[in-house]
């Protein structure tokens, strides 16, 4: 029997830690985007990282850093080589005549994952235009025409060159049939949008496979699809649901990543605007990741971005199961005299839950602990954005005061 699984393709990672970064970080962003590459069914073989004051001008590593990649493409035979930073045209006109083989920078692959994810038509229209404008200035022989498998032709100036001119004219019309396209598409979503400016609207938002997509079908009671991947959720799902009987619109949008392309957030700025237009967040964060308060820094800088960071918020921290795990295996384990002890969950929740002006509560949305008291600050939040909206509604006296324990 012939086997119809896509045909996995093989990579290496290279990372450049600067002085701004520290080893430790340097390793998670590699995880991260190991993780993003087995997204588009790519098995991470060998990483790759150099310690430089600022990424080679011609080739983002040193010449020896490059030759000892270079040696284990060949002898691995390798498909296509990911850099954890963005690269310029120069730079990838470069790695590619030097390593014959296809090379992704971090945003091109988040890209790539979004194209290979979205469902509507306007989030497909998005993500393309995103991709075409940043392909435009970086189109080598090794993506002409659709994206050639493997180069390497050795064919050199004449036709190539004007290959690459004729494509670089087909994605310029491209990219105006695209925004025209988007255009069209936008005024009909303003048209919807105009139709629920007197509903309260609430928006999940937080860095990518957190659970928003898990707690908005904890919520909504909907088929809504929730996956243990990256980018699970592209485009907004909106879904019009009550609590004690006041109804309001939630959202769930596309979750956030540390170095997100930024002519991708232009792009989906018209699908961002379910979070600009909200009049509340909610922020899911995965406590249990050694890094979530980088992440929430993520966030809070594209709300910035967005000019929607200063709205009323819940933080809702997600998997304190796994939190727990990660403790009880910590104490299992042997650490050395300097290695600190982990902060337990209830440090956590006293240092978050007493700041002044912050909303909080920690869940677990896979095994259902404590959703009713996230429902319960969610409906305080929503009662006084409905009343501001509708002044005369009477809320039953037996609600009021049952909340504040």
């Amino acid at each position: 029997m012939i086997s119809t699984a896509p045909v996995k393709q093989t990579a290496v990672l290279v990372s450049v830690i600067d002085k701004r970064q520290n080893e430790d970080q340097a390793f998670e962003y590699l995880d991260e985007l190991e993780f993003l590459a087995s997204t588009l069914n790519i098995k991470t073989k060998y990483k790759f990282y150099q310690k430089l004051e600022k990424p080679d001008i011609r080739t983002f590593v040193g010449k020896g850093k490059l030759e000892e990649i270079q040696t284990a493409v060949k002898a691995e035979e390798i498909d296509i080589v990911i850099f954890d930073d963005d690269l310029s045209p120069s730079q990838l006109r470069n790695l590619e005549k030097e390593f014959k083989v296809k090379i992704y920078d971090r945003s091109l692959l988040i890209l790539d994952i979004f194209l290979k994810r979205a469902r509507t038509a306007q989030a497909k229209t998005q993500v393309e235009l995103a991709r075409n404008e940043y392909l435009l200035p970086r189109l080598t022989r090794m993506w002409t025409h659709l994206e050639r498998q493997r180069g390497g032709t050795g064919t050199r100036g004449g036709a190539g060159e004007k290959e690459i001119e004729t494509d670089r004219r087909m994605i310029r019309n491209q990219i105006n049939v695209l925004k025209k396209k988007l255009e069209k598409i936008e005024k009909q979503r303003e048209t919807q949008r105009k139709r629920r400016e007197n509903q309260v609207r609430v928006a999940l938002v937080g860095y990518t496979n957190v659970g928003k997509s898990t707690i908005m079908r904890l919520l909504t009671k909907a088929d809504v699809l929730a996956e243990d991947k990256l980018f699970a959720t592209v485009d907004s799902t909106v879904r019009k649901i009550a609590i004690h009987n006041i109804p309001f619109l939630l959202s769930d949008t596309v979750g956030f990543i540390r170095k997100l392309p930024h002519n991708l957030i232009e792009s989906f700025k018209s699908t961002l605007d379910e979070v600009r237009e909200a009049d509340i967040l909610v922020h899911v964060v995965d406590v249990s990741h050694p890094s979530f308060e980088e992440h929430m820094k993520v966030v809070d800088e594209t709300l910035a971005e967005l000019n929607a960071k200063d709205k009323p918020t819940l933080i809702v921290f997600n998997k304190i199961d796994q939190y727990r795990d990660h403790l009880e295996h910590w104490e299992e384990e042997e650490h050395g005299e300097d290695e600190s002890r982990p902060v337990s969950l209830e440090y956590l929740k006293n240092s978050y839950m007493n700041k002044e002006n912050t909303s909080a509560v920690f869940i677990s949305a896979v095994n259902k602990e404590n959703i009713e008291e996230m429902r319960d600050k969610l409906f305080e939040l929503v009662k006084d954005r409905y009343l501001e909206i509708y002044p005369n509604f009477l809320i039953p006296d037996y609600y009021y005061g049952k909340y504040e324990e």
